[in-house]
């Protein structure tokens, strides 16, 4: 019998012949990431368990990238102990203000194809869309792992889900995982492996896969995972013929199979207050909006500020509206700068904000306050997470996103001209 991705890397990665979900393995990660949030636990449950030393230096990355600039007090605390556990135990590799952990992640190749990476972040899934197991871990296990190198997985049950064809017009993979999670619901992948192939997926850019990989964790997945191909493993700077073994088998066993027709998908919604409260932009088009977002983890590549630079250019956003877009790194922001991308944006009255995390954590610039209706391109509409709980927050495409701040009220991008 076959495997499925998620079986194949923890196999490769623990050398054992054989494993099956359920199965306990012991991995021993190719690198992990801990970020500013949580630096002062870190530090602090590696000195009380005794550690003295970190396993592996070389695979140790420490990412500043929520708590920048501070704005609380305890904000330089966090920082203080990141570059302390970096001084004490070697740790080389700090970014501060470069971006968002998970978009560097990838785009600096800490996570490649078939590597176990661990980091102190639920959505560290995003890794997948370059087929790396990555997952979310806690303080508590980060300490262990910087001091042992090792660390236990339960193997994951899978759900397959291959997508065929062309997606029309103004509909993107972010639409795709819209659809995906109003249809799985946000336990509906619970410690599962969710596996992306298809005609659909095979054509998608590492930007679009990036953001899919990125949502897996919103219905529960501990992974969500593509297969490499060519253009992923270019973007990774891996040979492709050195991870081809990690393929889909025809025979692999999953829980269970979603199919879909690329030509079917529509521009999707998030409606508040749920994540999974998914619903076709035709039903809720036309409702009033008083800020946008673009940006995140989940949205804020080359690729979606392109997007919403094509519908913006020639106009101007709507009186009422305010309109935010953050870049995902560092890099990104002088791509977009070099390709006029920015220049677009701001003269259509966008506000930009350097690489970080931006309204999407609820604790900076731009935040709700009562009454307020944002339409972001980020992953969660929890319930006073952007600010007032007495707010509203709906998730949707980059160009979803840009074709609403012209009008001020949800809109197809195709009614944009």
């Amino acid at each position: 019998m076959g495997h499925t991705l998620a079986e194949k890397i923890l196999m490769h990665n623990t050398g054992v012949a054989d494993c099956r979900p359920g199965d306990i393995v012991i991995t021993h990660p190719d690198c992990v990431m801990f970020h500013d949030i949580y630096t002062t636990n870190v530090y602090r449950k590696f000195k009380e368990m005794g550690f003295t030393k970190s396993w592996d230096p070389e695979k140790v990355i420490i990412m500043f990238d929520h708590l920048l600039p501070t704005c609380l007090p305890l904000d330089g605390d966090h920082m203080k102990h990141g570059y302390q556990f970096a001084e004490e135990f070697g740790a080389r590799k700090v970014h501060a203000g470069d971006g968002i952990c998970h978009q560097l992640m990838p785009e600096l190749g800490y996570a490649r194809p078939g590597d176990v990476v661990f980091v102190t972040d639920s959505h560290t899934t995003t890794y997948g869309a370059v087929s790396a197991f990555s997952t979310g871990i806690g303080y508590t296990e980060m300490a262990a792992v910087l001091g042992t190198g090792e660390m236990w997985v339960r193997v994951p049950s899978a759900i397959k889900i291959q997508i065929d064809g062309t997606l029309p017009d103004g509909v993107c993979s972010k639409d795709i995982a819209l659809r995906i999670l109003g249809d799985l619901k946000a336990a509906g992948g619970t410690y599962k492996s969710l596996e992306f192939c298809g005609s659909t997926i095979d054509a998608m850019p590492v930007d679009e896969r990036l953001t899919i990989a990125n949502m897996a964790v919103e219905c529960g997945a501990k992974v969500g995972l593509f297969a490499p191909t060519k253009e992923s493993c270019a973007y990774s700077n891996v040979n492709y013929d050195d991870v081809s073994w990690l393929h889909f088998d025809d025979d692999a066993e999953y829980e269970k199979v979603l199919t879909y027709k690329a030509e079917d998908m529509v521009p999707y919604i998030a409606a508040h207050p749920y994540v999974d409260n998914v619903k076709p932009l035709s039903e809720l088009e036309g409702m009033k909006v008083d800020k946008v977002f673009i940006g995140s983890c989940t949205n804020g590549r080359l690729q979606d500020l392109a997007a919403a630079a094509r519908i913006l250019d020639g106009h101007h956003i709507a009186p009422h509206i305010e309109l935010l877009i953050t870049p995902a790194s560092r890099s990104i922001f002088k791509q977009a700068i070099a390709l006029g991308y920015v220049e677009k944006l701001v003269r259509a009255g966008a506000m930009f904000t350097h690489p970080y995390c931006s309204l999407c954590e609820g604790r900076s610039g731009g935040l709700l306050c009562d009454d307020e209706v944002l339409l972001g391109t980020n992953n969660r509409n929890f319930l006073g997470r952007l600010g007032s709980p007495k707010s509203k927050t709906y998730l949707s495409s980059p160009a979803v996103a840009a074709a609403t701040a012209v009008t001020g009220y949800l809109t197809n991008p195709a009614d944009v001209k």
